[in-house]
């Protein structure tokens, strides 16, 4: 049981006694967050739980239309929630979750000072972990279902693979973020109920020590921020019933925090916010991030798209990148599908790093998608297989815009399959029509074709043969199949080709099989389904119902193996999927009602089933595979100087590039494009900047003379331990054209610590930053295969886009201002109390400079520029340290350049007194674009003036 204090159980216990005898109608917060439950038909049927409070159903107000709040928060959008549910009076506390660790065998990471402080610094899935088990501890079903769980070294759950909620249970769960704020405004007063930078000396309290709201509940405005369910999706002005927040996370899986902490001020507390200072996905943690309980069903839920669209089911991806990577050989994959639901083509793109299904909305029907060599791209048609009848043939980009559609202008065409032809050309082969071919007559009158596709245009479309083949055509053109009631095939006489001298014939003893697909792997092997027939049975040895298992025949029409579907399902839309080399089958699984529920993988070496997606209704699975990714360690050797063998040396790619992996953070996939640019850079580029998210925002590489090439390596939370461990190992050893660092000194972030750098701990469970380790970082060897095994690696395309083309700057047009009333985060007095934690940071800039000496680097250290209203605070900036304490701290910084010639200072700050207009500032203490085109102006000129000649 969790111990409390004589004190604290006093103080609950006069708490409830208050709380019973006190008015039960509660105060209604106008403005933001603003409840209405007049209206309110949730069942009154709720159960009482201890340490819970019942919440009654009502209308509740999420985002706000001021401006002053981020673009991810508006603008105000109305939920009404029809239901009531059980919340936690207070966040979990370490005390709660060891007794249930104890019991239910959970992780145990961290030690609190007592067991009533909340338990933070947990990761999203750490408190899904946490509520599933306190759901089976009181012998109740579970919330949420999912596959694999990774920890990193402490025990922190870092990623759920094939996570699924499941909001009909009733069971422990978080809130969603319409629960948290319809429960949190309604008694909101965090100037009375919180713990906030004015009260809590910068640290977390025993839960409730700050008193109980109106409600009775205690520090939803502020002790710990707290993990809700949702994904973070936009809102938008319109209300909507039983809100669960959007169906994924994006491009990189974002979630939400509600609630202030301890080191925000009272005017910073709201209900609007819902992030933190930066990207928060299901991994982040920090000391200020914990989280309290809900309980019940939640009915009729419906989610947002991107678009605003409405959705009662979703459609669920269920395996990662990772463990289609095991099957496939690489990250780089892209799954696209017919959501039967909305008739729309959906898509998973593997290679974004994160589980997100993107639907292009339109009211074109789609069937059979097929996605082109390149991966950009989709074919599709309006037309089914076994469906006599006319259809049309489109080809779209493959993004969630699903632009440049593209129509083929001829009387019908089904079933399209891209393909390249030996000259280069890239085609696509269709059928006039996919229906049943049983009938010889009906089946000759209808004839495959194929059409160039370039430059986003159809070219003249040309006849192949008779027969509608839609099965596929082998890659040396001998032979095509198709199945739509029987198993046909065309088969090219030796040394002939399909269009010469070729004779149609019927395998599988002309019983009756349909979805026909043949390998593109040199196998000419064909899969495809049947009835049960007779041929099946007998090759299975057992019998078997319509569609349960997977046949596969070579290339003469022999049965050599077959694939039985799971236990209480059949498959259904089976194709195969492949890179040239490694071949598995997608499919359908339909239910015992006939529902096609889940896509999966099936692979045919070990007959293993991979469930990729569920959904109410999904059909039609394209597995795109990149065709040279997987292939790539053959033309990847080297000698092995690290051996002195000289042996020939082949990456491993499971290794080599991968820095980020699926469910990491926004700090984990900006490093995975930084490491990119650094191996595409390395002996071009002269200038490498360095520094937190300052310089992330403030520097940008490509402003520099054309005389110089700059890449920043800057990155969110970077210290200056982490700065230097990049340059160390990656930037002096493999820049050998470097002439210049400029490097971010930011004093007020001193008192940070070598477990705050990435390159302490949290590196090490990133394969690529391992490897690299395990190999010396490369040094004295060759690296030419980093460039594509990086860019063959998991990653995401919203990330790719912002950071390559600028070469890793961080382009933020948008202002907030310096703001009037800064933040300062830290206890100001930090430095007085423990003054060697900046001296240790100061030894590592000193040793950094005299790196750069020794090896004829010049290094500018900038100060960048913060608020000027700092100078009303009492504190240098946003991480506090004294104002009168920072003049003598920056001229004992300034005064290194006396003893290393090739250090300079430029203090663009000046103690608050500096030229940036508040227009030029993204927030109290990081520049904006606007910002970032002077002081980057600024340093180019510096440089300049330098006037130094490299060569003598």
């Amino acid at each position: 049981m969790t111990r409390w204090t004589p004190f604290f159980v006093l103080w609950l216990l006069t708490f409830f006694f208050v709380i019973a005898c006190s008015n039960s109608a509660s105060e209604c917060m106008e403005g933001e967050g603003a409840v209405d439950s007049s209206s309110s038909e949730a069942s009154e049927n709720i159960p009482e739980i201890e340490g819970m409070i019942v919440v009654r159903g009502g209308t509740v107000t999420l985002g706000s239309d001021d401006t002053k709040y981020r673009p991810s928060e508006r603008p105000a959008m109305k939920v009404r929630l029809d239901y009531g549910f059980n919340l936690g009076i207070h966040e979990v506390t370490c005390g709660e979750y060891r007794d249930l660790a104890k019991k239910m065998s959970l992780k145990k990471f961290g030690k609190c000072e007592n067991d009533s402080l909340p338990l933070s610094d947990v990761t999203y899935y750490d408190a899904v972990l946490f509520a599933n088990a306190k759901s089976k501890n009181g012998k109740s079903d579970t919330a949420y279902a999912y596959g694999n769980a990774v920890y990193d070294a402490e025990g922190h759950c870092t990623n759920l693979e094939a996570l699924v909620f499941h909001p009909e249970v009733e069971a422990y769960r978080l809130p969603t973020e319409a629960e948290w704020v319809l429960a949190a405004s309604q008694g909101w007063n965090p100037a009375k109920y919180s713990w906030n930078a004015d009260n809590s000396e910068y640290h977390a309290h025993a839960v409730c020590s700050a008193g109980a709201d109106t409600l009775g509940f205690c520090d939803l405005a502020g002790n710990v921020k707290e993990w809700v369910n949702d994904w973070a999706g936009s809102f938008f002005d319109t209300t909507v019933t039983n809100y669960l927040g959007a169906p994924d996370g994006g491009d990189l899986g974002e979630r939400v925090l509600k609630g202030g902490y301890f080191s925000e001020r009272v005017s910073e507390m709201n209900v609007v916010a819902r992030g933190d200072d930066y990207t928060v996905v299901g991994s982040s943690r920090a000391e200020r991030i914990g989280f309290r309980l809900a309980f019940g069903r939640i009915p009729d839920p419906v989610w947002l798209d991107a678009s605003g669209h409405a959705k009662a089911s979703v459609v669920t991806p269920l395996a990662g990148a990772t463990s289609l990577k095991a099957r496939t050989g690489t990250y780089n994959m892209v799954l696209a599908f017919r959501n039967d639901i909305s008739g729309n083509l959906a898509y998973i793109d593997y290679r974004d790093g994160s589980l997100s299904v993107t639907e292009i909305d339109d009211s074109l029907d789609v069937y059979h998608p097929d996605i082109s060599p390149d991966g950009r791209r989709v074919a599709f048609c309006t037309g089914l297989e076994g469906v006599a009848g006319k259809s049309a043939l489109y080809v779209r980009d493959l993004d969630a815009e699903g632009g440049n559609l593209v129509k083929l202008d001829v009387g019908s065409a089904a079933i399209p399959r891209w393909r390249v032809l030996g000259s280069g050309d890239t085609v696509i082969v269709y059928v006039t029509d996919a229906g049943n071919n049983k009938d010889e007559t009906a089946f000759r009158s209808a004839s495959t074709w194929q059409v160039k596709f370039a430059a986003g245009k159809f070219g003249t479309p040309e006849k192949l043969f008779d027969g509608a083949f839609h099965g596929g055509i082998s890659e040396d053109y001998t032979l095509a199949v198709t199945g739509a009631r029987l198993l046909r095939a065309r088969v090219a006489d030796a040394g002939s080709s399909l269009t010469e001298n070729a004779r149609n014939v019927i395998w599988y003893d002309s019983a009756q099989a349909c979805n026909a697909s043949l390998a593109q792997d040199g196998s000419k092997r064909t899969a495809f389904l049947d009835f049960g027939g007779k041929p099946g049975r007998k090759f299975a040895g057992e019998d078997y119902a319509t569609h349960e298992r997977i046949l596969v025949a070579d290339s003469s029409g022999k049965l050599v193996q077959t694939l039985k579907a799971p236990a209480g399902y059949t498959f259904d839309h089976s194709e195969w999927a492949s890179d040239g080399v490694t071949s598995n089958i997608v499919a359908t699984l339909a239910n015992a009602d006939g529902a096609h529920t889940r896509i999966v993988l099936v692979s045919p070496s070990d007959s293993s089933v991979l469930e990729l997606a569920a959904g109410e209704e999904i059909w039609h699975p394209c597995l795109w595979v990149n065709r040279n990714a997987s292939n790539f360690p053959s033309d990847a050797t080297q000698a092995d100087d690290s051996t002195g063998t000289g042996r020939a040396f082949i990456p491993d790619l499971d290794s080599a590039g991968i820095y980020f992996l699926p469910g990491g953070d926004e700090e984990s996939i900006i490093w995975r494009y930084k490491m990119e640019l650094l191996w595409e850079y390395k002996d071009l580029a002269d200038v490498v900047v360095l520094g937190s998210s300052r310089v992330l925002y403030g520097i940008d590489p490509t402003l520099f003379s054309e005389d110089h090439l700059a890449i920043s390596m800057a990155n969110l939370h970077n210290t200056i331990k982490g700065s230097k461990y990049i340059f160390d190992n990656y930037v002096i050893t493999h820049m050998k054209n470097l002439k210049y660092v400029v490097l971010g000194v930011d004093i007020d972030r001193g008192y940070l610590v070598s477990g705050n750098s990435f390159f302490h701990k949290k590196y090490k469970e990133i394969p690529g930053f391992s490897y690299d380790v395990n190999h010396q970082y490369w040094k004295n060897q060759s690296t030419d295969f980093m460039v594509e095994a990086v860019r063959n690696a998991p990653g995401s395309t919203k990330y790719s886009e912002i950071i390559l083309p600028t070469r890793g700057h961080f382009k933020y047009t948008s202002s907030s201002g310096w703001g009037s009333s800064p933040t300062v985060k830290n206890d100001s007095s930090w430095y007085d109390e423990n003054p060697k934690l900046y001296y240790d940071n100061f030894q590592v800039l000193e040793d950094f400079i005299k790196k750069c000496q020794e090896r004829g680097v010049y290094i500018i250290g900038v100060i960048l520029p913060q608020s000027p209203d700092y100078k009303n605070t009492g504190a240098f900036g946003f991480g506090g340290i004294r104002r009168s304490v920072a003049p003598d701290l920056i001229e004992e910084i300034s005064g290194l350049s006396d003893k290393y010639s090739r250090f300079i200072l430029l203090d663009e700050n000046k103690m608050g007194n500096h030229d940036y207009t508040s227009e030029m500032a993204l927030d109290c203490s990081h520049l904006n674009h606007a910002g970032a085109e002077q002081l980057t102006h600024r340093i180019d000129s510096l440089i300049k003036t330098l006037n130094i000649d490299f060569d003598n």
